[in-house]
């Protein structure tokens, strides 16, 4: 089942994304390297700039994709004022159906 992980960033933290990047790509290439990874990338501010993320994964169960949602170094390092995990049917598009 896909799942999609919705976050918003702190206001102001700008910095913490940046120096967390490395390290958050890294879990991203491991997600896709495992088959678990459908896509991902950053919500844009009016600036252009990251103020939240989406990811989309294949998990087996709303816990365990809410379980590895707690494992993005984003997430780890307080990045977020909020994330929430839901079950996605990709119907339009989907490179799988």
């Amino acid at each position: 089942m896909l799942f999609t992980i919705l976050c918003n960033d702190k206001p102001g933290h700008l910095e913490l994304r940046m120096s967390t990047r490395p390290a958050h790509v890294e879990w991203l290439n491991g997600l896709d390297a495992a088959g678990t990874l459908k896509a991902a990338g950053p919500f844009l501010g009016d600036d252009g700039k990251p103020v939240g993320s989406m990811v989309i994964i294949k998990a087996e169960s709303l816990d365990a994709a809410t379980a590895l949602a707690a494992e993005d170094p984003y997430a780890k390092a307080g990045l977020f004022t909020d994330v929430t995990v839901r079950p996605w049917n990709w119907v339009f598009k989907n490179p799988e159906a």
